[in-house]
Parts: C-alpha cells; structure tokens; sequence
C-alpha cells in the first residue's frame, strides 16, 4: 500500500484522513469540489488535488489511476444520485485488487439484521423526507450507494459511524457487526477516529467485504464490554 486517493478530501473527515495517511506514509491525491481546493492549502505540496465533482466520472477515472486504495465519503448531497454516482465511479474505475473504504452513517444495514433505537429510526425519517423536500439531501440515494457496493466483488468495506464529536483522538475505533449491538450503545466517536479507522481498514484484511458499525474504544459502552474489544482492535 503505497499510493491513496481520497474522494472527499476537503471535508472535515477527508482532512482528518489526509493527515492519518500521511503520517503512515502514504502518497495522497484526493478529489474535490474546485471551489473547496483551498482549504486543503495548508497541505502544501504534499497531496495531489484533482478538483471535481465526487460524482464526476472522468476526474475520478483520472485521480484513482495507480492509486492501491481509495477512501471515499459517500456524501447524500441532491437529489441527482451524488452518492449511488459517486460509489459507481470508484467501482468502475479503481484499480483491480485496490482496497475499497467507503464512509457512511448507522442507517445503512447490510443484511437487515441491525437494530434500530426508535429515535435513530424517527430521526432518520423525519430529516430524510425534510432534506429530500428541500433537495438538500437523500438518504435514499446513499442506501441505493452502499447497495451497488455490497453487489460487486471487489475488495470493499463500508465504514458506518455513530454520531461524531470533535477532540483528541481516543484511538482506534472497536466495532460491530450490527447496529443494536451492546457495544455501540454509548453511540459516539471522535471524528478524528473515524478517519483513523478508515485508514487502518486499508490493511487490515479482516474487514473486506464488512460493514464494520463503529464506536469510540474510550466510551462507557465499549469499556462495558472491554473483554470482548480485542476481537475488533
């Protein structure tokens, strides 16, 4: 693993990931929108910035040439397929055998066996028709996103969070299979760790093709169940 593309690179998660990678040594090119390529200045000449629409198939196709991985934030903007858009264009065209780490959040479910608090479920109801009505969003679209991954045979993990808080890292991440798992309960992560799971799920076979729902290690609920936090350091 030497050469990563980040899809997303200017958001907050995407620069968390930046410097993750990095440090690790990786060399980053990432994809944005042009009018966001100048929140990434403080990176200098250390990133490759293709600018571009995350959806737009031939920047994508030109900035995960060569690259062994791809990190991408499935973002739900519109109403015009972004995300569904988005994911297909990685799948099209990364590399053969490049490890795939998509970003998401808890609504999305692999095989249906996640366990839904009532107010998650009336959350995601209720912003999911606000934003659809107002064309700012759509959860739909994203679902239809990790649907189209979860089909094809390349080597994908689809990384779902919790809700995010700013701060210092509390380290890696520990995860679930599904939502409603005891584990998740305390529902927190910082979003710098977010981005370090992301980048960690590029070398760690053990979560190709998984759907990993993830919790900070330090919360009440992860430290609840520490005996079992080895099986997914």
């Amino acid at each position: 693993m030497r050469k990563i593309c980040i899809i997303g690179i200017s958001g907050k998660l995407g620069q968390y990931m930046t410097r993750h990678a990095l440090d690790r040594g990786f060399e980053v090119v990432g994809v944005c929108r042009p009018d966001s390529v100048d929140k990434l200045a403080h990176f200098g000449n250390r990133i490759t910035v293709f600018p571009g629409r995350t959806n737009d198939r031939s920047v994508i196709r030109e900035a995960v040439r060569g690259c062994d991985g791809v990190l991408t934030v499935l973002a739900p903007w519109g109403v015009e397929g972004y995300a569904s858009g988005t994911a297909q264009a990685v799948l099209d065209f990364a590399e053969p055998g490049a490890r795939l780490i998509f970003s998401c959040g808890w609504h999305i479910s692999r095989d249906g066996q996640d366990r839904y608090s009532w107010k998650l479920r009336a959350f995601t109801a209720f912003f999911g028709r606000i934003a659809r009505a107002l064309r700012f969003a759509d959860l739909d679209d994203q679902v239809e996103a990790t649907r189209r991954i979860f089909a094809s045979d390349t080597d994908w993990t689809v990384v779902r969070g919790s809700d995010l808080e700013e701060g210092e890292s509390e380290g890696l991440p520990v995860w679930a299979r599904h939502v409603g798992d005891p584990l998740l309960a305390s529902n927190l992560t910082r979003r710098t760790d977010f981005a370090l799971f992301m980048v960690h799920a590029l070398t760690d076979d053990r979560l190709i093709r998984e759907a990993p729902a993830i919790v900070s290690r330090a919360s009440a609920s992860a430290q609840a169940h520490a005996g079992r936090t080895s099986l997914f350091a």
